[in-house]
């Protein structure tokens, strides 16, 4: 349904006790709608554990990845930043690379089952940043070849 709303909004986006509002057009038409909690399913479960792995993954990198990985996201701000959209954090980026590595090796990475010891010894090519550009995995930026830091 359409709705109106008070004290001079136009439009809001989010749930409120069980009813779902979202905002379309720039805030000139907001759609409410009764809040249902969506039925999971294999999918679902697939994305969580493969979620938590790389969870656990980067929980383990070493400080010096994890300061690439944040000045890779303030590269990738300053040099693709869309208008509109918010930019990346390091462990968005982080994820990416990971997505993009299973993707480019389909029938040997499974990312729910992936260890953070088979990175170093089996897959070197997403061990730095620098590496990932190099390998494909995330852009090339402008200064990504000087991240080197090991996970």
């Amino acid at each position: 349904m359409k709705t109106k709303l008070k004290y001079g909004l136009s439009a809001y986006s989010g749930t409120i006790d069980e009813i779902t509002f979202s905002s379309y057009e720039n805030g000139r038409i907001c759609i409410a709608r009764k809040w249902v909690m969506p039925t999971l399913n294999d999918n679902n479960a697939e994305l969580g554990s493969a979620s938590k792995n790389l969870s656990k993954i980067y929980s383990e990198c070493s400080e010096d990845y994890k300061s690439d990985l944040r000045t890779y996201a303030y590269l990738y701000r300053t040099q693709r930043q869309e208008y509109g959209k918010l930019p990346p954090n390091s462990y968005s980026l982080f994820v990416k690379l990971f997505y993009a590595f299973r993707d480019e090796n389909e029938g040997t990475v499974d990312l729910k089952t992936l260890s953070f010891g088979d990175l170093s010894t089996l897959f070197p090519e997403v061990t730095s940043i620098a590496d990932a550009v190099e390998a494909g995995y995330l852009p090339r930026l402008v200064g990504s070849e000087l991240l080197t830091a090991s996970m």
